[in-house]
């Protein structure tokens, strides 16, 4: 059996009429760079979001890089963040000027260990990044709780979270701003690159709009210095299609993970994610944590069975980041799930053979060492 880590042409099959009516409606309309489209896209994931606002922009990563320019984060400030996610976290933190200061993760989340915050905050600190890291939310109340006597600004990202709720409030709504990506392997994937800004600040959410077409207003006069982060009308289209469906997709995927949480749970050194009673998960990612983990994947990719390391190199150790000074064994949580952890196929779609497939051969590799 062949089970691919995530098979997009299987939800295409299920929507590909509208899909391509939408994308038909704009290449009629010829208004391809924001426009009406992107506009009715921004409000529907305002409502979904529960946010007052919602920009789209053109990419998880730009989203990041936007919100840390309109906040004025630069040269000199420091703003926190785990080194155990996706490049783009830190990596926009160092394109704005500002350094990246890395706190270790909790062990069972994977999240940012709020607990450790405080001891990393200096005066040069002006914004916190938590990761929502695989669909759940990190500690919310904690961070902002530092956060806010400080006057600190609390950036979520939630790439990997639209839809995923921490005591019943939605990922990107508790900070100053939030920032989603829709890249294709996202619970809600685009046809290329995507992302969104929220935010309940009006003001900010004005400059937000603005530096997103370059700092200009009105059209040729320039106020602020922004870039060119917008949202393609085609992107909108498709993702205001999928917007529907996103509810019962993450209730599949939470099916999926129930299925192999109990199937697991006949072999103990499999360890499986850890969901806070106070979190609703969207399993963005199902991460295990497996004893001789290398040896685990080569097995499964044997067996046809797609899956993938998240994240094989802490951020702290990447070639690119030497120059903040970190060595190996400063975040020791986040280095060891660097060398424990694997991500299994966790797709709506998944059939129940492929599941029982799956789980079957991972028990069998991680028992034969």
């Amino acid at each position: 059996m062949n089970v691919p880590l995530l098979d997009l042409k299987a939800q295409f099959a299920t929507i590909k009429d509208d899909v391509m009516r939408a994308v038909s409606d704009v290449f009629a309309s010829q208004y391809f760079i924001l426009g009406p489209v992107v506009s009715a896209f921004e409000n529907a994931c305002a409502a979904y979001i529960g946010s007052p606002h919602a920009l789209g922009v053109s990419s998880g990563t730009d989203a990041l890089l936007l919100a840390l320019m309109a906040l004025g984060i630069g040269p000199g400030d420091e703003v926190i963040t785990s080194p155990y996610t996706f490049f783009a976290t830190a990596g926009s933190i160092a394109r704005s000027g500002a350094r990246p200061v890395f706190v270790d993760i909790d062990p069972h989340t994977f999240n940012i260990n709020a607990a450790l915050i405080e001891s990393a905050i200096s005066p040069r600190t002006k914004a916190i990044i938590p990761v929502h890291l695989f669909g759940q939310c990190a500690d919310m109340d904690a961070i902002i709780a530092l956060a806010q006597p400080r006057n600190i600004a609390v950036i979520e990202d939630a790439a990997q979270a639209i839809g995923a709720r921490y005591k019943n409030r939605p990922a990107g709504t508790m900070g100053t701003v939030g920032c989603f990506s829709f890249f294709p392997s996202k619970n809600l994937g685009g046809a290329g690159d995507g992302g969104l800004v929220t935010t309940a600040d009006p003001a900010l959410f004005e400059r937000l709009k603005i530096m997103r077409v370059h700092g200009m207003e009105p059209k040729y006069y320039h106020h602020l210095i922004g870039g060119n982060f917008r949202l393609d009308a085609l992107q909108a289209a498709v993702l205001h299609v999928k917007l529907p469906h996103l509810d019962s997709w993450h209730e599949a995927r939470r099916r999926n993970a129930q299925f192999y949480d109990q199937a697991f749970a006949a072999c103990p050194q499999i360890v499986t994610p850890v969901v806070q009673h106070h979190c609703y998960m969207i399993y963005n990612q199902y991460v295990v944590r497996v004893p001789r983990r290398d040896a685990v994947l080569s097995a499964l990719k044997a067996a046809q069975i797609g899956v993938e390391i998240y994240y094989p190199v802490p951020l702290h150790l990447q070639q690119c980041f030497s120059y903040l000074g970190y060595h190996s064994g400063d975040f020791p949580e986040a280095e060891r799930a660097a060398a424990e952890t694997l991500a299994l196929p966790i797709y709506p779609e998944l059939s129940d053979a492929q599941k029982h497939y799956v789980a079957d051969t991972l028990i069998a590799a991680v028992r034969a060492g």
